[in-house]
């Protein structure tokens, strides 16, 4: 009787074995199958969605700094630029005053720089931008260097999901120059007027950083800050090349 019981309990463990190697590799085949979907379908969704966030802040943080900063030196479309005519009143040259459109460049990409290290390193009280600004992101987020939490079930198209699946955190890191530029454009408007709209481009290199995921991009955008009608053809010739960067290396 014994030596049955003994033999029984052999055979239990050797079944009970057996399931558990079964479980295991089914589940070794199941985590390879889901890592292989995850890399097909689900991450370049992910990438996307982090990527419309990523320029969704980028481009609020550049469009408030530039707006804030031009309102606080008042500057006057006179002071950006001088019209030069000729004896018949006719527009000859469209040229801008480098001493002030370079201060402005300079001023601007640095506190671009300045606001977006202060996000990527949560240092939200050093942010250089008008009140309210970042009103609609989480703070508690922010201070941990997060711009948003992603939701796993968003990304899958499951709504039930939504709030209830796993958040994934998205994190800014800039990498490159932030390089602002002028530009300008220059078109007819009405009878023998010219309209003259000046703008300020910034462009960035930044990096998206996901939880085993990683990817640059650029964001550029350009933002209008004066816009003047000014009497006379449209000159052959206006400038139209300011830049400066920050030098920061990858």
């Amino acid at each position: 009787m014994n030596n049955n019981r003994l033999r029984l309990k052999l055979r239990k463990k050797k079944k009970f074995s057996k399931v558990i190697i079964i479980v295991i590799i089914l589940a070794f085949i199941c985590s390879f199958l889901f890592l292989v979907y995850f890399d097909k379908k689900i991450e370049p969704l992910l990438m996307s969605y982090a990527e419309s966030e990523t320029k969704k802040l980028t481009t609020l943080v550049i469009n408030k700094t530039i707006t804030r900063q031009v309102a606080s030196d008042n500057l006057s479309t006179d002071e950006l630029f001088t019209v030069v005519k000729n004896d018949n009143d006719e527009i000859q040259l469209i040229d801008f005053n480098s001493v002030t459109i370079n201060k402005l460049l300079s001023i601007i990409t640095n506190l671009v720089q300045i606001n977006l290290k202060a996000i990527e390193d949560g240092n939200i009280d050093m942010l250089e931008l008008p009140e309210k600004t970042l009103d609609e992101y989480d703070r508690d987020l922010l201070e941990e260097g997060i711009i948003c939490e992603i939701p796993m079930g968003s990304i899958m198209g499951i709504s039930l999901l939504s709030n209830l699946g796993p958040k994934i955190p998205l994190r800014l890191n800039l990498i490159g120059d932030v390089v602002t530029g002028i530009e300008t454009d220059v078109r007819e408007y009405g009878i023998n007027n010219a309209l003259l709209e000046v703008g300020i481009n910034v462009t960035i290199e930044s990096r998206i950083n996901l939880p085993f995921l990683s990817e640059k991009i650029s964001v550029s955008t350009t933002v209008p800050i004066a816009i003047k009608v000014i009497q006379g053809k449209i000159p052959d010739i206006y400038t139209n090349g300011f830049k400066v960067n920050t030098g920061i290396s990858d």
